[in-house]
């Protein structure tokens, strides 16, 4: 299954919500520092529920998530994405980035992607809840990989 990085998360709520959602899917989390909030805060723990002693997470900088990426791809989902999150041939070894949600990712994030996709959307919508974009795509990825027999 392909790793989530989420890059400097600043939501305790929705990074809950996410490392519920990894735990759930089978999905390795890297937690790119700095993050908006303590890992402790009551608003994570509270979405996290009784699921932290299952989650397979580090945290670590950008540079040493680049450094340690060897051959695998990272695959950025952007709202400035040129390729719809449906339409990517994803590999198990992927790494899936999602930037935070106040300020997304910097110029330099996008340059390192091999990948970038975006969940296509209506008109004038902006853009989706974090959790939620997560979801989708991890869902996609999953089905992409294993198929209808994800383990």
């Amino acid at each position: 299954m392909p790793t989530l990085a989420l890059y400097q998360p600043d939501i305790p709520q929705n990074t809950g919500a996410i490392m519920r959602t990894c735990v759930c899917f089978g999905v390795p989390l890297v937690l790119i520092e700095p993050l908006g909030f303590v890992l402790d805060d009551r608003k994570l723990r509270r979405s996290l529920m009784d699921y932290a002693d299952h989650l397979d997470y580090q945290r670590q900088t950008w540079d040493t998530l680049c450094h340690n990426l060897g051959d695998r791809r990272l695959v950025l989902a952007t709202t400035r994405g040129a390729v719809p999150y449906y339409a990517l041939d994803y590999h198990d070894d992927d790494v899936l980035v999602f930037g935070s949600e106040s300020a997304g990712v910097p110029e330099h994030v996008h340059q390192a992607a091999h990948a970038r996709i975006v969940i296509p959307m209506e008109k004038g919508a902006r853009s989706l809840n974090l959790a939620v974009s997560v979801g989708i795509i991890l869902a996609r990825a999953r089905e992409a990989c294993f198929g209808q027999h994800a383990p």
